[in-house]
């Protein structure tokens, strides 16, 4: 029976740590090339353009073998051009995998429930479990451990913070939330992700207070204020993010070994300052090419 990857609430905790496994013994045979999908294609259909994305995807799948083939929107529009149903149906005759990078998450949902192939969700706009995976591999790289560390993210609560919540509360890390009123995460994904920190003895936060957030944090993360999608609202937001920069002086509070994450692109001067993301507890670069192992991972545990 196939299986997707559309939200880390479908994975155990277990199969949580066993990809960010996977994705350690990968990295270590980092340029080594393997045969896992050798004779295999992979179908990225993307209806939003990318960097880290699209190139760890097409160098994971050479990596291990397969063939990848790029399917922006002027190839497929999903439930434009042509119908999800159609498109699922279709590329399910072809290739052996679709990863998609889509608008909307019912997109997804539909491309999966419809697809005789394995689905990844390469972002929508709900969640980013691949940048999620890739940050928990980062986090214990750099800590060694997981259990009872504190993570602080700071701004918009997005895709990429969803994903993030989740996956800390499968591997027991505390997640403090801090963003202006109106752009707080999504009620339901929040309480689904508190069952499962009870599960595994972590807490999750819900705020307003940076300052409060930051206290003691092992981990302070922040995404852009203004996604993809959202310009028009760029001076409404910057306006309204007022006081939720990561700085010098919020950072101060923090755990003193502590690290910086984004998941990039960065608009550097709003949502965190140069010496921040440019200084010596960043690891952003870390994160990015941590994108590559880690969706490695997922690919050899789902087409095989």
């Amino acid at each position: 029976m196939k299986r997707d990857l559309i939200t880390l609430l479908d994975y155990s905790s277990a199969e949580i740590l066993g990809l960010i496994d996977s994705a350690d013994r990968l990295k270590k045979q980092k340029g080594k090339l393997r045969i896992g999908l050798k004779g295999k294609s992979v179908a990225l259909v993307f209806q939003k353009p990318s960097n880290r994305t699209r190139v760890s995807f097409e160098v994971g799948i050479y990596e291990l073998g397969g063939h990848c083939l790029y399917l922006g929107p002027d190839e497929i529009n999903l439930g434009k051009r042509e119908s999800t149903y159609d498109v699922a149906k279709t590329l399910s005759r072809y290739v052996h995998c679709i990863v998609a990078r889509v608008f909307d998450n019912k997109d997804i949902v539909e491309l999966a429930r419809h697809a005789d192939v394995p689905v990844i969700n390469a972002l929508c706009n709900l969640y980013h479990p691949c940048q999620a995976l890739a940050d928990i591999q980062t986090i214990r790289e750099r800590f060694g451990k997981l259990k009872g560390l504190t993570l602080s993210y700071v701004g918009d609560g997005n895709n990429v913070f969803h994903s993030l919540m989740i996956a800390c509360a499968k591997v027991g890390i505390h997640v403090r939330f801090a963003g202006p009123k109106g752009y707080g995460p999504n009620a339901g994904i929040v309480d689904q992700a508190r069952e499962s920190a009870k599960k595994n003895n972590c807490t999750i936060a819900i705020g307003r207070d940076p300052k409060e957030a930051v206290k003691g944090a092992h981990v302070i993360y922040s995404d852009v204020w203004v996604s993809m999608g959202q310009e028009k609202e760029t001076a409404k937001r910057i306006k309204e993010f007022k006081g939720y920069q990561i700085n010098q002086e919020l950072v101060k509070k923090a755990h003193k070994d502590y690290i910086f994450m984004h998941c990039l692109p960065a608009h550097r001067g709003l949502e965190v300052t140069e010496e921040i993301i440019d200084g010596k507890h960043s690891v952003i670069f870390d994160q990015a090419e941590n994108r590559l192992h880690a969706q490695k991972a997922v690919l050899l545990k789902l087409v095989n």
